[in-house]
């Protein structure tokens, strides 16, 4: 009698890669319960740094400490500025190794579209561990993933 073996997965048969755990995640949230809410949702995902900032800036202070974060979510108003989408223009100037970038916001229409071609934009109320889980992917939105999208 012949053994059975396992039939074998192709590749679409498998399951979804798992997100990594980011390093360093940076969250610019001005509402504090949606940022404790976030930061809770990437440390059970096993994010071991996360840093809350309610402001612009707070957000700049934290970029010019120099460690860089694996990822950023932005809100696009702040409690300073209604341009919170700025900080992604400033994160392209850290080079070519840019942080991955979600945008967080009750007003997606706000962001110019150019800015928002950087990263996916997840409009409130939304699940925090969608989020997380699209940032620990690794997936940047660059050319290809636009002309796609």
């Amino acid at each position: 009698m012949k053994p059975v073996l396992p039939k074998r997965k192709n590749s679409k048969d498998r399951a979804p890669k798992a997100p990594k755990p980011l390093g360093r995640v940076l969250l610019v949230e001005d509402d504090a319960v949606l940022a404790m809410t976030l930061e809770d949702a990437f440390r059970r995902a096993g994010t071991q740094d996360v840093e809350i900032c309610q402001t612009m800036q707070a957000t700049v202070q934290a970029l010019e400490k120099g460690r860089r974060p694996d990822a950023i979510v932005l809100d696009v108003h702040l409690a300073d500025r209604d341009d919170g989408w700025a900080i992604a223009e400033l994160v392209t100037m850290l080079g070519p190794k840019r942080p991955h970038i979600a945008f967080s916001t009750g007003s997606p229409q706000d962001i110019p579209e150019e800015i928002a071609e950087m990263g996916p934009v997840f409009e409130k109320p939304y699940n925090p561990e969608q989020l997380v889980a699209e940032l620990g992917t690794g997936r940047k939105r660059g050319l290809f993933a636009r002309l796609l999208g």
